[in-house]
């Protein structure tokens, strides 16, 4: 099975590079949303650059989609077509947890390109703050780059996403993974790393 995975950079889409690899799905590509504005990652706010480092890291193929709000969708499939060409994939995959709106979405988006649709890290809302935990066990490393600051202290960004982090996050009423947008990562190093990626 080989698949192209909606990617960020951030803990989510690092992890499910990690559970798909330990379910031998092969990852294509990583496909990357990219604003036509601006130039950058689309939530995560990323320069393409650090983008490419992180994965030349992961000595995996990177594909930049460039959208904008309006034609997301039709840009996604479009994009899907063309990698379905380019690099034979079978399916895409999304780092959702369990929020069901965004996985319909996606198995919509699959099914318009004729794709199956990978969920590597679904599982029951109860379960985020063990996915976090499990996350940082496995040895990812990670800085907190946004922060909802209506749900979340500003001064959290640009900590890490450690063992004191887990205890922090689980005293305030969130979803511990951030599911609802409530704070992003970028990954720099971590088990499917070759090398660190220079954080700045």
């Amino acid at each position: 099975m080989r698949v192209a995975l909606s990617f960020s950079g951030g803990k989510d889409s690092c992890f499910s590079v990690w559970e798909l690899q330990q379910s031998n799905i092969e990852i294509a590509c990583l496909l990357i949303t990219v604003w036509k504005g601006n130039k950058k990652t689309v939530a995560h706010d990323e320069s393409l650059e650090r983008m490419k480092e992180q994965a030349n890291s992961l000595q995996l193929p990177i594909y930049f989609m460039e959208t904008d709000f309006q034609s997301y969708a039709e840009n996604f499939v479009a994009s899907l077509d063309e990698l379905k060409h380019t690099y034979s994939i079978d399916g895409v995959a999304f780092g959702d947890i369990y929020l069901e709106g965004h996985r319909k979405w996606g198995e919509q988006i699959a099914f318009e390109a004729n794709l199956s649709a990978y969920y590597p890290l679904w599982s029951d809302k109860r379960n985020a703050l063990s996915l976090l935990q499990k996350y940082i066990n496995l040895g990812f490393q990670s800085t907190i780059t946004k922060v909802d600051d209506t749900k979340l202290p500003a001064e959290w960004a640009g900590r890490l996403a450690d063992v004191s982090f887990v205890k922090d996050i689980s005293r305030y009423d969130v979803c511990p993974m951030g599911e609802s947008g409530e704070y992003h990562t970028f990954v720099y190093d971590g088990p499917i790393f070759s090398y660190p990626v220079e954080t700045y």
